[in-house]
């Protein structure tokens, strides 16, 4: 495999390692900066001891990725938001309290059911000068205006830090937005105490400004929301007002990835940019007119798609390419790529835990990599006809790179990505060059009904497409249970195999026969070591109560009839049951006593009946019962008391007290999160 005989695909490969090792293991920031001083030393030693010698001693090559190991180490440090003294999270002491919190606003999210959601960076908590961002939770309230971006207030309220999952193998929304720098969240039932009168124009105000002049003037145009939403998803990177409804088509199609502004939308930016200045002279004034105008029109597009991490991945890799066509050189394209990757993660090493920026760089290693070899199985002679080969062959390249990730995040494939892929990259071509075209205009609040118009049905019959594909759901393979064990055994598979097929010999097929054989070994441990666990949990279900157990793959759910309808399709039990590759076996109403294992365990429902004589190991308050805790207690003296979210929160505080008093344990799975017996 050539790419890896590259001395950058090696640094940068140590420096990612460096950057996983920090995360996950957070080393003494002293030791590391001594560690790098050290290697570096070492480092310039061994150059001048070997610099005359016509073969570079292998130790010259140690010390260089032992150097960019440690300073991969150290970028993950210093850009760790938590690790700066004077971030606002230091400062909150006690999650009760209410603080006087002083930001500007930076990001719009998605809004939810009850809340409209933003992103804002902390100047001031409580009159001292902090920074960070934090999570901003306005409570929905008739007559309240829109926030918009750079905009600065006061508010008060308490400031969360992020909670684990409450429920097992949930998704970590606070892992999630942690790896995005934002370290804790706020609630208010008004959206401000005092809004400052100034407004911080940087780069995220004007980007902010010009996308919403630019959309305001084409709602002026009578421009239809739900395209008008899509739109904005397509061209300017902005998914907030697109509807679930859409958002769902164009996921179980395989084509979530247009409303992602990435590699594919910057190309044709790039294309489109290229095409337009033609009519230059080919000389040297020319040519640096050419690469000007390219550069800024691609980080241009960047800042106005609000600089996410696919869009910087792509604008950066296409400038290096831009910059390569202006020096007439052929770059090598995994040179660039990987450029881009050091650059990026040296700047945001948060980026590499992003999940569009994996799936975006794993799928553009694939198509460069893998395209041309499927190309080369056929050469059509008819142009149209070769034209849609190329585009499939692009299609599947991209997705056999991006599947084994896409299932272990989504655990989901969508079974007709080809046909959607063959249907809208032309069509999708169209539509950015005259989306480009009107918005540009639009930014000079000027609007052509004839194109404004074009533009509206080439989104509505795209969605109409999308949507049409989404219908057969029997090509949507859902529920997918995938670890990472399988994902690392089945990326090496298909590299073996990849590699074997571009050159096949003795040795590469028992690389691959090798490859095979410990993915099977992977499967077989996980389903075996799957079905040699037993456990009990009591799950946090918001006025329910729901209990399973779980013997290997089969899984008994205990549940009031209330939910029984849906407890297949609950998302709370989907999740634990694709993590552990089970499923249910049976569904049954929760009985008062479970034996599990050598436990006794007691449900008390809201009757708070039970029989006198049963000495339980552990008690499971459901339903809020009217009882005397300190009784029961005193006669059965349990290991453990757990409250389910069925329960009133005030009857959960007073028996909580009550167990403090007698010593005895206490779960409330509001606080603590669900409880498991194994």
């Amino acid at each position: 495999m050539k790419v890896l005989q590259f001395p950058l695909t090696r640094i940068t490969i140590w420096f990612v390692f460096g950057i996983l090792f920090s995360f996950y293991t957070f080393p003494n920031p002293n030791f590391i900066f001594i560690s790098i001083g050290i290697s570096f030393l070492l480092l310039v030693l061994n150059y001048f001891l070997s610099k005359n010698d016509f073969i570079q001693k292998i130790y010259f090559g140690i010390f260089t990725y032992l150097m960019f190991f440690n300073i991969g180490i150290f970028t993950q440090i210093i850009n760790t938001d938590s690790n700066q003294a004077d971030n606002y999270v230091h400062q909150i002491k006690n999650e009760t309290d209410e603080h006087f919190v002083q930001l500007v606003i930076r990001e719009k999210l998605k809004s939810s059911l009850l809340n409209d959601r933003y992103i804002g960076v902390v100047k001031r908590i409580n009159n001292q000068k902090s920074y960070g961002k934090i999570l901003v939770n306005f409570h929905k309230i008739k007559g309240n205006s829109k926030l918009h971006i750079g905009s600065n207030f006061l508010i008060k309220g308490k400031v969360f830090k992020h909670k684990k999952p409450i429920n097992p193998d949930q998704f970590d929304y606070g892992k999630y937005l942690t790896n995005k720098s934002v370290l804790a969240q706020m609630y208010a039932d008004s959206y401000v105490i005092k809004i400052s009168k100034t407004t911080d124009k940087d780069i995220w105000y004007y980007s902010d400004f010009l996308r919403t002049k630019i959309l305001s003037n084409l709602e002026k145009s009578n421009f239809s929301k739900d395209e008008l939403h899509v739109v904005a998803a397509l061209i300017l990177g902005q998914q907030q007002d697109v509807s679930p409804e859409i958002l769902n088509d164009y996921q179980f199609a395989g084509a979530i990835h247009i409303l992602s502004v990435s590699g594919l939308h910057v190309g044709f930016i790039l294309l489109f940019i290229t095409f337009l200045l033609k009519p230059l002279r080919k000389n040297k004034v020319g040519n640096t007119i050419r690469l000007v105008t390219i550069i800024v029109s691609l980080w241009g597009f960047a800042i106005l798609a609000g600089l996410s991490p696919s869009v910087v991945r792509s604008v950066t890799m296409f400038s290096f390419v831009a910059f390569g066509m202006h020096i007439k050189r052929n770059t090598n394209i995994f040179h660039t790529l990987l450029v881009s990757i050091l650059l990026i993660l040296l700047f945001k090493p948060s980026f590499l835990f992003d999940v569009g920026f994996q799936l975006s760089y794993i799928a553009l290693f694939f198509i460069f990599w893998l395209q041309p070899l499927l190309e080369n199985l056929w050469t059509p002679n008819n142009k149209i006809l070769n034209y849609f080969w190329k585009i499939l062959t692009v299609s599947f390249a991209a997705q056999i790179g991006a599947f084994p990730l896409s299932i272990y995040y989504f655990h989901q494939f969508p079974g007709l990505f080809f046909l959607t892929n063959l249907i809208i990259i032309p069509f999708l071509s169209v539509i950015m060059a005259l989306g480009v075209f009107v918005m540009v205009l639009a930014a000079f609040d000027y609007v052509p009904e004839i194109s404004a118009k074009i533009l509206e049905y080439s989104i509505y019959f795209l969605n109409k497409i999308i949507n049409w594909v989404a219908t057969f759901e029997q090509f949507i393979i859902k529920d997918i249970p995938f670890n990472w064990q399988i994902l690392l055994s089945l990326y090496l598979l298909i590299v073996a195999v990849i590699i074997w097929f571009k050159n096949p010999t003795f040795h590469k097929l028992v690389f691959a026969l090798i490859a095979l054989l410990l993915f099977q070994t992977t499967f077989i441990v996980t389903r075996w070591d799957n079905k040699n666990q037993a456990e009990w949990i009591v799950f946090n279900l918001k006025n329910n109560t729901l209990i399973t157990e779980r013997t290997g793959e089969k899984v008994v759910a205990f549940c009031n009839d209330s939910i029984r309808k849906e407890i297949a399709t609950n998302p709370t039990l989907k999740s634990y049951l694709i993590a552990n590759f089970s499923s249910i076996s049976s569904q049954k109403k929760i009985q008062n006593v479970f034996y599990f294992k050598d436990k006794k365990i007691l449900i008390l429902d809201s009757l708070g009946i039970y029989a006198k004589k049963i000495n339980p190991d552990i008690i499971v308050i459901t339903q809020s019962p009217k009882l005397n805790l300190a009784r029961l207690l005193q006669t059965y003296k349990p290991e453990m008391i757990v409250a389910d979210a069925s329960n009133f929160k005030t009857y959960i505080k007073v028996w909580e007290a009550t167990c403090t008093k007698e010593k005895i344990p206490f779960h409330a799975t509001g606080e603590k999160g669900f409880y498991r017996v194994k």
